[in-house]
């Protein structure tokens, strides 16, 4: 099947969420549509999609993700509709997508990677190290959470989830002292001036795909690819392809904290990793370089690497 170039009689239908991070990233990625193809606005049409995990963090709110299903609750009913061609495209926050696709679905355009760091957002302390002992952090994330428990055993963890103002309601109504949001996401919507600031990828290796957004398509579909072409960006790809490996290899989902950020170095790809035991109280790291094109294998033998030095049961949680 092939979808033809927008016309007044032909939308290009978006499939997306509705909280308003998943709203401004489809937006991004209509505007870039039509900057690349002189489109009007009236060619590209956003849709709203409820997925099941939006209707389960309401109704459960307390409980961690990994225990409602994991990611894919919050793409099953976009990936379906868009099999079922009630979308053209759909637009994704890739740090949120299972390494696994549907069949029939392709995830090959990515556009232009945001600000990749996690963002520290609190009212009583400026980053990390101002945390006083037995200060709250809330956070959602189990990778944040383990990697906070490790360098700050001190401090005390909670669940703390929903999106961007969501969780900013929840500091300021004092469930929590501090959390953390990806920076990405905050300069996004417009709101970089929450957080006190960016942590340093030495400090907090960010989550696989942090900061990067991707259009999955219909394989076959050659009118979409024709029109995804311009948006993609090569470097985003080539970094995801070893950072989205590495999560592959490692089997990581929503109960896993796992941590990975691919760099470009001239014609070199610069892989971190980093795994740990869900209550912090083991962190294991690794690095290594590759050609550009060699990133699945770099992201897959950096993986092997970890899981032989933790061994069966590194991801269990300790009693």
């Amino acid at each position: 099947m092939s979808t033809k170039t927008p016309t007044p009689e032909h939308t290009l239908k978006i499939g997306t969420r509705g909280s308003p991070l998943a709203l401004a990233q489809a937006h991004e990625t209509r505007q870039r549509l039509m900057e690349a193809h002189d489109l009007p606005e009236a060619a590209i049409e956003i849709v709203v999609i409820k997925t099941t995990g939006d209707d389960r963090f309401l109704i459960e709110a307390d409980k961690p993700l990994k225990d409602l299903g994991g990611k894919g609750l919050f793409t099953r009913e976009i990936e379906a509709a868009l099999l079922e061609g009630g979308i053209d495209i759909a637009v994704h926050s890739m740090k949120d997508m299972p390494v696994a696709q549907p069949e029939g679905l392709l995830l090959d355009c990515y556009l232009p990677r945001e600000d990749v760091r996690d963002a520290f957002v609190s009212d009583k302390a400026t980053g990390i190290a101002d945390l006083a002992p037995g200060m709250v952090v809330g956070s959602s994330s189990l990778r944040r959470r383990a990697q906070m428990l490790h360098r700050r055993p001190d401090l005390k963890v909670v669940e703390f989830r929903g999106n961007v103002q969501t969780r900013l309601r929840k500091l300021g109504d004092g469930v929590a002292d501090c959390t953390f949001l990806a920076m990405a996401g905050l300069n996004r919507l417009g709101m970089a001036r929450v957080a006190q600031g960016p942590v340093d990828p030495e400090d907090m290796l960010p989550a696989v795909a942090q900061g990067a957004i991707g259009i999955e398509r219909r394989e076959g579909d050659t009118g979409v690819a024709a029109l995804l072409e311009p948006l993609h960006d090569r470097d985003t790809g080539l970094r995801l392809a070893a950072e989205r490996a590495f999560l592959a290899e490692l089997d990581g989902s929503c109960e896993t904290p796992i941590a990975g950020l691919a760099v470009i170095e001239g014609g070199t790809l610069w892989l971190r990793g980093e795994i740990l035991r869900p209550d912090g109280s083991e962190a294991l790291a690794e690095e290594a370089r590759a050609p550009l094109e060699d990133g699945a294998v770099l992201g897959a033998e950096l993986a092997r690497r970890l899981l032989e030095r933790g061994g069966p049961g590194f991801f269990d949680w300790r009693s």
